[in-house]
């Protein structure tokens, strides 16, 4: 069992964040926020993808004054992103779940004070977003982009807001390479119990942004860092929350739908092993009871897995066997099998 590190419990919106909280995932809208309908319907996409808490750019005052429509049409917590102009928090802390702000370029303290005091006064919370390509100058100066500046920046940032009497903090620690993401959220997280919003920023396309998310995402949440995720990617909103769900589930941190455990391609498979995991994968998509499958090629390996596996296909030549809790159920036709399988999938489903 991963041991989370216990942090403060805080609300976005209705959903919990931190705590004994499942670990939320998150993404972020590309429309031009003042763009009302096509912002409400990317946060629609987001919200029938998984999303949990989705985040709008908020860099001008018709984006800020846009929001309270938004929030109007749709069912997610809504975050607003804020950069450089702090008098756009103010009018996005009358409609929003949450604000994210950078003090990075929000380095003003009396203007960071402002932001406190209209979150405050609405019971919202407040991220400290620090990113390394946007570090505060005293940091930047002394530490470099480094992790050491990262961490430094927060714990600065995080210290004002308490002075202020303000604790519905998260904390973002971002950096474009797994090195430094990982090594500045290890270094402050025993520091303080604030929860821990995780992500690797500036990922790239879906290929590297996946790699690089589940590497340092992964050894993260492994550790029990972490309470709150968003997986950068440049490309398609669902795709975000389709990684960062398969992060939280083959780390073992979210116990949620199928783990389908399959051979590779090799030369003992003894049926078309490719098109059967897609068409398991297609057809088991909805279920969300955890169960552990096994679709595996050939008889090497295929009786030790089914042992283990909820229900599993073991493929011999032209024929194979479906097996329920290590016990053969079935002894089938090749073409039988999968619908076989699909069946007791769905049946264990409903039973559980």
């Amino acid at each position: 069992m991963i041991k989370r590190y216990p942090t403060k419990k805080i609300f976005v919106g209705d959903v919990p964040v931190g705590g004994d909280a499942p670990v939320s995932v998150q993404s972020m809208t590309y429309s031009d926020t003042h763009n009302v309908a096509a912002t409400v319907e990317q946060i629609n996409r987001l919200h029938f993808a998984g999303a949990d808490i989705v985040r709008v750019a908020v860099p001008d005052m018709e984006d800020a004054l846009a929001l309270k429509a938004i929030k109007a049409q749709i069912s997610l917590p809504l975050v607003a992103d804020i950069h450089f102009n702090y008098k756009l928090a103010l009018i996005a802390a009358e409609s929003v779940d949450c604000i994210r702000f950078n003090p990075g370029n929000i380095s003003d303290k009396s203007k960071i004070r402002e932001i406190v005091k209209a979150c405050q006064e609405r019971n919202l919370p407040i991220r400290i977003g620090v990113n390394a390509g946007s570090l505060e100058k005293e940091f930047d100066d002394k530490y470099g982009p480094t992790a050491e500046a990262m961490v430094a920046s927060a714990e600065y940032n995080i210290k004002y807001l308490e002075d202020l009497g303000f604790d519905d903090i998260k904390i973002s620690l971002k950096a474009s390479d797994v090195q430094r993401t990982v090594e500045a959220y290890r270094m402050l997280r025993p520091k303080n119990h604030y929860p821990f919003h995780l992500g690797v920023t500036e990922a790239g396309t879906i290929f590297h942004a996946t790699v690089k998310s589940a590497i340092g995402l992964g050894t993260l949440l492994l550790e029990g860092i972490g309470d709150t995720m968003r997986v950068s990617i440049t490309g398609e909103l669902e795709e975000e929350i389709k990684v960062g769900r398969a992060i939280l589930k083959d780390s073992g941190v979210a116990k949620e739908g199928l783990n389908i455990i399959s051979c590779p391609t090799c030369g003992r498979i003894e049926a078309d092993l490719v098109s059967a995991v897609a068409e398991i994968e297609k057809r088991t998509a909805h279920i969300k009871t955890p169960l552990d499958v096994s679709v595996m090629g050939c008889v090497v390996n295929a009786i030790g897995e089914a042992k283990h596996a909820d229900v599993a296909i073991a493929y011999g030549k032209g024929k194979g066997l479906v097996m329920v809790k290590g016990e053969v159920v079935a002894n089938l036709d090749e073409k039988e099998l999968v619908d076989r399988f699909v069946s007791e999938v769905e049946d264990m489903a409903k039973r559980s």
